[in-house]
């Protein structure tokens, strides 16, 4: 048998998953939808496995953070 166990099953139907969402994230950015989300959520099933998805993953959040922060600083300077 090509998998010795339900673990490596499960791994590897997580690992698809997670490729198969970055790629339809991917086409989302040219036809209508969440491609950013479905981009995370893919990226959240491969952080369970790879560290460059971790790694990816992290800096998502740091610049989306850092977005919100400047977007937030920005509201409140031009609404005084």
């Amino acid at each position: 048998m090509f998998f010795r166990s339900i673990d490596q099953v499960r791994r590897f139907f997580k690992i698809l998953a997670g490729f198969t969402l970055l790629a339809l994230g991917v086409v989302m950015f040219f036809t209508p939808g969440p491609g950013w989300v479905v981009i995370f959520l893919g990226l959240t099933l491969l952080a369970a496995e790879f560290v460059w998805a971790r790694r990816l993953m992290d800096r998502m959040k740091q610049e989306s953070s850092r977005l919100k922060d400047t977007v937030l600083k920005f509201g409140k300077s031009s609404s005084t």
